[in-house]
């Protein structure tokens, strides 16, 4: 075994994260977590797990449950697609008869990709296959003095071949988590932990005072703004909400009245709030939060229907109608 490998298990095994996930090797709980984890932070991600585990212990339980029921728990995580990939993948499971056992297998399930198999694979099945993700770039980026952007194919098949060649293949499991736990608290992104570091002495970047510029990232994408107007309308108790359909953000949950800045009508609706910012990866929303209280009960738009105020967590919402009903004090 290569000295970087020997090192990165010795920290592990004296530094790793006590996370519920790992205290079991069942592909389902792992899998679980892994699909959580994806774009949302461990401290945020765990409560969600236990959540899910105790709501779906077993993957037929939750291959069972409506969409609605799965977008519900999953509220306030954002990124639905991956709740959606999650109910589909728990189908193909069940319809498979067992959770595949081979890395081909797993990546064949809806929502996972070469990392997200490589984990399981590696943790439940011992496949001697190797994790990439954002901790692993930075790691071996600065290590070996890599500065092939990443985000590119380029760098994907840089790393993942070296990765794969530092790869135990008797400790897979254990590397792996290693690396991802060494990315995550040693060799973070800003102020790493370099004077502490077992890989110090044959660091690359921190032998020539490069830890700040690597890994080299590939130049981002500015975030396009959309502008909308969210109406709040409230009558006899009752309010309009609509199931957004396929193909734009948010698919399968619900909004309430929606119209675009150029559509908008400035009469009967009160203004609570006014350009609200919501943050997503691609796309920057800036609201205007609006209550209307008619006096006789409007014909609404196709696609909306009145269901009362008392029942709307029963839906599944994006974070931004919760926001609105903080605005309504609801």
């Amino acid at each position: 075994m290569n000295d970087f490998s020997q090192r990165i298990l010795a920290w592990y095994a004296e530094n790793g994260r006590d996370l519920p996930w790992r205290c079991t090797t069942d592909p389902y709980a792992v899998w679980l977590s892994e699909i959580i984890l994806q774009q949302t932070r461990i401290a945020q991600g765990t409560a969600y797990w236990q959540r899910f585990m105790e709501r779906f212990p077993t993957v037929r339980s939750l291959a069972d449950a409506s969409e609605d029921e799965v977008l519900r728990l999953w509220e306030g995580l954002g990124y639905y697609s991956r709740a959606r990939n999650l109910h589909a993948a728990a189908r193909q499971i069940i319809a498979l008869g067992a959770f595949p056992d081979t890395l081909e297998g797993i990546r064949s399930l809806k929502g996972v990709g070469d990392y997200t198999a490589a984990a399981i694979g590696s943790i439940c099945f011992g496949i001697p296959a190797a994790v990439v993700d954002g901790n692993v770039y930075r790691v071996l980026a600065r290590y070996f003095g890599i500065a092939t952007p990443v985000g590119t194919s380029e760098a994907k098949k840089e790393f993942t071949l070296l990765a794969q060649r530092l790869l135990p293949e008797k400790e897979a499991s254990a590397f792996n988590q290693g690396m991802m736990d060494f990315g995550a608290l040693q060799c973070t992104p800003k102020n790493p932990d370099c004077l502490s570091c077992p890989l110090q002495s044959s660091c690359k970047a921190f032998q020539t005072g490069r830890t700040v510029l690597l890994p080299v990232k590939k130049p981002s994408v500015k975030p396009q703004e959309r502008h909308l107007d969210y109406i709040y309308v409230r009558f006899d108790g009752e309010t309009a909400i609509r199931r957004r359909g396929a193909g734009d953000i948010w698919q399968g949950l619900y909004e309430p009245l929606v119209s675009c800045h150029s559509e908008r009508s400035e009469a009967s609706p009160v203004l609570l709030k006014a350009a609200v910012r919501h943050q997503l990866t691609h796309r920057t929303l800036l609201a205007d939060f609006y209550l209307w209280e008619p006096s006789r009960r409007p014909a609404l738009p196709e696609g909306y229907t009145w269901i009362k105020e008392t029942e709307l967590d029963l839906y599944g919402k994006p974070r931004l109608f919760e926001m609105l009903l903080e605005a309504v004090n609801l």
